[in-house]
């Protein structure tokens, strides 16, 4: 057989670009990164991902040179999408075309897709929502106003019938791994903090959140606790409260503090695998935003999600939405407690520990019995390769 014939026979890797326009914060590019990620690692695709934002890109990964338009990293091929009507450095249009979160493609690389002689399976991905009317959008097609190309709607969702969520084959395994080693768990404890790992009678609580004025209160009730109380923050948006709280002009990495029962470090902000690793070493988790809301499903402890607040309240039915999913199963005082604490932490009421602390083992088994539950509705990278591969034969 000539090398022409056998190149020919075999299967060419399918082309994916992801677009990302970084909005806010790191959810955006958090998101778009470890999905490329998944699609290039577990799907054997070649992926390109454009991004507007490579200083907040640099923050999750060290690895990325902001200074430079075009690179590879990890496999990936990354390119600074510098501009609306910039589609990269060359103009190549993959057969797959991911548009995340309605960030709209450049009109160049639309005209490209239209002139290509196999249309591309184009995907507008949207934001995560636990609502019921998101399985009734996933998947649906629009058709383009002007060119003969189709646009399909994908929903990450808590439910079946959604996109689902992201996650790595190998996550629960790397969980298990860190926390039946008590060597990687001290280790951990002493890179980040310094220290050996707390008692087990302390109580670890990692804090990742947007400014909150409900965190004063909180702050006070861990100070009072009756058991030691070991808080972990992520340098960030909270961090001037923190500091405020203990009377200090910042609370940055490395620094440490203790009034009371609680006992406070300060943490480097860190890339991907090194936050699931934060997870993994507490016992509850305040997330906030899309992708550590996320992470923190899949470390099967339970946690408490700031979501981002929207005008007029918009955020609130999404907050229940999920709470529905989340708590189901749970008694009816548990359900009650843990929504109570979700409300107030968004804004309604003042955050009732000792409430929490009482239906603490009820909230560890739901915590990991909802990972499990999740899992059933397939990972979104999977969700999705399996349906491009369907509309690409």
């Amino acid at each position: 057989m000539s090398s022409a014939s056998t190149q020919a026979s075999r299967p060419s890797r399918i082309a994916c670009d992801i677009f990302c326009a970084v909005i806010d914060n790191f959810g955006d590019i958090g998101v778009c990164w470890r999905l490329a990620r998944q699609l290039a690692g577990e799907h054997g695709w070649q992926v390109r991902l454009l991004v507007d934002d490579l200083h907040a890109f640099q923050k999750l990964n060290a690895s990325v040179d902001v200074k430079r338009a075009r690179q590879t990293v990890g496999g990936i091929v990354i390119e600074h999408w510098h501009e609306p009507a910039h589609a990269g450095d060359t103009l190549q249009v993959a057969d797959v075309v991911i548009e995340a979160f309605a960030c709209e493609l450049p009109h160049a690389y639309i005209e490209a897709m239209a002139r290509r002689e196999r249309a591309p399976v184009w995907f507008n991905l949207e934001y995560l929502s636990g609502e019921d009317w998101v399985a009734d959008f996933h998947l649906r097609p629009s058709p383009h106003p002007r060119h003969a190309l189709m646009k399909t709607f994908f929903f990450p969702g808590l439910g079946k019938g959604t996109g689902g969520v992201l996650k790595e084959g190998d996550l629960d395994a790397r969980r298990a791994a860190f926390e039946t080693s008590p060597d990687a768990r001290d280790a951990w404890w002493q890179a980040k903090t310094g220290g050996a790992s707390p008692s087990k009678d302390a109580t670890v609580i990692s804090l990742f959140a947007y400014e909150n004025p409900a965190v004063d209160s909180l702050l006070e009730q861990w100070r009072d606790a009756n058991h030691e109380i070991v808080l972990l923050v992520p340098e960030g948006r909270i961090s001037g409260a923190i500091a405020r709280f203990f009377g200090l002009p910042t609370f940055a990495a490395g620094a440490q503090a203790t009034r009371g029962s609680l006992r406070a470090h300060a943490l480097a902000f860190t890339d991907q695998p090194g936050y699931d690793e934060l997870l993994w070493a507490s016992d509850i988790n305040f997330v906030r935003g899309e992708d550590s809301f996320v992470r923190a499903q899949w470390a099967a402890k339970p946690f408490v999600w700031h979501i981002y607040p929207q005008a007029d309240d918009a955020h609130l039915p999404k907050l229940d939405a999920a709470l529905a999913h989340y708590a189901h199963g749970l008694p009816a005082d548990a359900r009650a407690a843990l929504g109570r604490f979700w409300h107030a932490w968004n804004g309604n009421g003042t955050p009732d520990w000792s409430d929490w602390q009482r239906h603490r083992a009820r909230l560890d088994a739901r915590a990991a019995a909802w990972a499990r539950e999740l899992a059933s509705i397939g990972d979104l990278a999977g969700n999705l390769a399996g349906f491009a591969k369907s509309q690409l034969k």
